[in-house]
């Protein structure tokens, strides 16, 4: 699917810059010429079958690009029946509005996707329309390698439209990405191919084009749906109104021989078996390999799918497997898949593919200023507030840029307003390397305004016009090259946009488009799970973590599989053992759960805080499965928080959260949920050789990330603790014990509530040591700190133990303790 973004231009670009190739490049093969004289008849003749589609992609999170009248996405399609109904590719439609279709001879219809179906790409979109010529269909069995082929579309610009590109049948049967076999030609597929025909020479389409494998040094590689493939997708479209897909219950792996594309010897690995799903009554468990379905045999996923064709939802069918080292049949009710709903998405505007129509003059609400609006005036850029905007003419003559700065003083004086504007007395717009033209203040009645005009030898010609108006400076900027501002009639239509700009906006005129963004509401947010949200306009996204303005509320998402058996209970009881295991009761305070229903199925929402002595911090966390996944949203606050504006946030949050399965990302898998497999009392070894030492560390720790192997200083972490050890080469035992006392004693003589304890003390088996025992209130976290200095293989060692008295538990103080007991020393080898 073409995309019609930013410049318009850039489609002619890339036709010069073909022509500036063939210019030097040898003329590749004529197939018209050398291979085929009739391709012109069969192209005539099927031509009538093919229309070009072009509409509006869906808002995306750029919101420079919203009600972009030049934002357009195009393809290609193919007519099936003669009263307007026609085959494409789903993602040319899926998120197009206003859909537009032209069919050969010229003629404009509005269009409307009636049918999408994803997993084969393939979508019907009708049209209000008779006596068309519908294609005809070859047979996928007739296909042959070597084949002269054409590929009919619509590639760059959608003023290409019925381009033909011939080529062979570069092979069958093929697989990439995708979930049913391709064929795959050397026929050129360009962006805008997509839902074209790919024909034969007897005028029959024997696929619809779909992609185009685009890497570096890769030419000629395009694939397209086979039309056995396409019939399938018709006839359900046509009895059912929707693909009826067999459903198993299955997460299927390739074998590693099936990925890097060797014949594979094996059938396909079940990563996962969902829970109560037809797979899981017949006893098929994670890890069988499945091996075939019914005569079938299955090697991979695409032989999987292609034999699923064959069958409907409710029918039985046998199934084999190797569980072990044992084959087992099992006889399988087949259920049925989900299928995405088809919605018909127009804009506001109405049909029109122009969102513009009607409109002469644009601004902002908001910032209150406004000016024409010329055709050709292409939004460019636009802040997420709103105070800069930018324009471009879609022929690239000029650019123009309004910028709003707020808290100015409206007495600033003329000679003022006109240094500001050009940086001081010779600086300018654009940089300090221009001359300036032409400054001066234009006194009028309404609007006064300073103006400079400047030339660069990098820009061309600029015109900075700068209004004060309530607090603010409004500073319009255009742009204009070197060969279009010598011209006295553009220089008339340029100075004529300038002279348009007000700073009023008049919302009772519907020939103004209005393009503020400013919102005092709330934005969605989307993830790569097909979850969305709503939170404050104002709040801020970084990664899966959303923060308020200043950092006091976050919210957190996390995702992973659900594992074979699990359920929404078991996994809300793990969570509030892990907390129940961090903090101590008199630290911590978890609530029971609550149900409740989230994106349309059941969830439980559980408040808790925690503190580690300071200040508290609560939460509500919310979990719930759908669509083979866990989704737990995590909301936190500080506890002294206004409680109205926390329940309000609240609600937003949970009235909003949706899991849409086609927003997902199509390359997700099994996501391994790693609290089911962490083990908090598992270790790991850790060595300083340099120091000849090594001890079993908590897996669960973490090391500080600038401490490297044999570093004389090593810290682990954990939350509210950390076990350190530092080695000493230098100072001897005496010495050192001399300097820990006079520390301890100063601390203690600094703050009486600074309290130690010290003692003579034997440790591992039969070496002396010292012991230091400090408890201590820090920034209100109260602590206690176990201190041990002694001396082995001629190296003074000081390891501590610090824990918060908030995680006290006993399974940290084990396991702090384990690992001071663990340490061992390596002896010095004797010459």
């Amino acid at each position: 699917m073409g995309n019609w973004k930013g410049f318009m231009n850039k489609g002619v670009v890339a036709l010069l810059a073909a022509l500036l190739v063939m210019s030097f490049v040898a003329p590749a093969p004529s197939y018209a010429a050398e291979g085929n004289t009739e391709i012109p008849k069969v192209v005539e003749r099927t031509s009538p079958s093919v229309v070009a589609i072009i509409g509006k992609p869906s808002i995306n999170s750029d919101k420079s690009l919203e009600k972009n009248r030049f934002n357009l996405a195009h393809g290609t399609g193919v007519i099936v029946e003669s009263n307007g109904v026609i085959v494409t590719n789903a993602h040319v439609v899926k998120d197009m509005r206003n859909i537009i279709v032209v069919t050969s001879e010229g003629t404009t219809y509005n269009g409307h996707a009636t049918n999408i179906d994803e997993e084969s790409d393939l979508a019907l979109v009708k049209i209000e329309a008779s006596g068309l010529s519908p294609a005809k269909f070859a047979s996928s069995s007739d296909i042959k390698v070597g084949e002269t082929v054409a590929a009919i579309g619509t590639p760059i610009s959608f003023a290409l439209r019925n381009s033909v590109t011939v080529g062979i049948v570069s092979g069958i049967d093929r697989s990439v990405n995708s979930q049913y076999q391709l064929i795959q030609t050397d026929a050129a597929i360009n962006p805008g191919n997509s839902g074209g025909a790919l024909i034969n020479m007897n005028g029959e389409v024997i696929g619809i084009n779909t992609m185009k494998y685009a890497e570096f040094g890769v030419e000629n590689l395009g694939f397209a749906i086979p039309i056995d493939t396409v019939k399938y997708v018709l006839k359900h479209f046509s009895l059912y109104g929707k693909v009826k897909r067999p459903y198993l219950g299955l997460e299927l792996e390739d074998s590693w021989e099936a990925v890097v594309g060797l014949p594979s010897s094996t059938g396909l690995r079940v990563a996962y078996v969902d829970p109560g799903s037809p797979a899981a009554q017949a006893g098929i468990q994670q890890d069988d390999i499945f091996m075939s379905i019914g005569s079938h045999k299955v090697k991979t996923l695409v032989d999987y799918n292609e034999v699923l064709k064959n069958y409907l939802p409710g029918e039985k069918v046998d199934i084999t497997i190797k569980s072990g080292s044992s084959d087992l049949a099992k006889s399988v009710t087949l259920g049925e898949a989900e299928n995405k709903a088809t919605k018909w998405t127009q804009d506001a505007d109405g049909s029109y593919l122009d969102a513009d129509r009607g409109k002469t003059r644009i601004g902002d609400s908001h910032f209150g200023w406004s000016m024409k609006y010329p055709a050709g005036l292409v939004k460019n850029h636009q802040s997420d507030d709103g105070d800069e905007v930018s324009f471009v003419d879609a022929k690239g003559e000029f650019s123009i840029m309004v910028q709003v700065e707020n808290h100015q003083s409206d007495e600033l004086s003329p000679s003022a307003l006109l240094n500001k504007l050009t940086g001081g007395e010779n600086g300018s717009y654009a940089g300090g390397n221009s001359t300036i033209l032409e400054r001066q203040y234009i006194k009028r009645e309404v609007s006064p305004y300073a103006k400079v005009v400047s030339r660069s030898g990098d820009y061309g010609y600029i015109q900075t016009r700068g209004y004060l108006h309530a607090g603010r400076l409004y500073t319009v900027h255009l742009f204009v090259g070197k060969d279009h501002y010598n011209n006295n009639f553009k220089q008339n239509s340029y100075n004529d946009l300038l002279d348009s700009f007000k700073l009023s906006f008049n919302e009772k005129d519907d020939a103004l488009k209005d393009i503020s963004v400013f919102s005092n509401g709330n934005t969605t947010y989307k993830n790569e799970y097909g979850l969305s949200f709503d939170l404050p306009t104002s709040w801020q996204k970084s990664g899966s973590s959303f923060f308020k303005d200043d950092y006091s509320q976050t919210v957190q998402v996390r995702v992973t599989s659900v594992s074979s058996g699990d359920t929404l209970k078991a996994w809300v009881d793990r969570q509030r053992a892990q907390l129940e295991a961090l903090y101590t009761p008199k630290y911590r305070n978890i609530h029971a759960s609550e149900e409740l229903m989230l994106a349309g199925v059941p969830a439980l929402k559980v408040a808790y805080a925690n503190t580690l002595g300071n200040k508290w911090t609560a939460g509500y966390s919310l979990f719930f499965i759908k669509e083979k996944y866990k989704y737990e949203v995590q909301f936190t606050y500080p506890k002294n928080e206004d409680e109205t504006e926390i329940q309000g946030l609240l609600m937003t949050l949970t009235s909003s959260i949706q899991v849409d399965k086609a927003d997902m990302d199509q390359e997700l898998r099994y996501i391994q949920d790693l609290d089911e497999l962490t083990d908090p009392n598992r270790t790991v070894v850790y060595q300083n050789d340099k120091y000849k030492y090594y001890l079993q560390i908590p897996e669960i720790w973490s090391s500080k990330s600038y401490d490297n192997k044999d570093q004389v200083n090593k810290t682990f972490l954990f939350t509210g603790g950390y076990f350190g050890v530092k080695a000493d080469t230098k100072m001897s035992y005496e010495d050192l014990i001399k300097e820990q006392e006079a520390a301890q004693k100063k601390s203690h003589d600094n703050d009486n509530d600074y309290t130690y304890t010290s003692s003579d003390v034997t440790v591992f088996n039969d070496v002396n040591a010292r012991q230091y025992v400090v408890t201590y209130v820090s920034a209100k976290i109260p602590y206690t700190e176990t201190i041990y200095m002694f001396r082995q293989n001629n190296i003074s060692y000081t390891v501590t133990l610090r824990i918060d008295e908030a995680v006290r538990t006993d399974a940290n103080e084990k396991r702090l303790n384990k690992a001071f007991e663990s340490m061992k020393f390596v002896v010095p080898s004797k010459n």
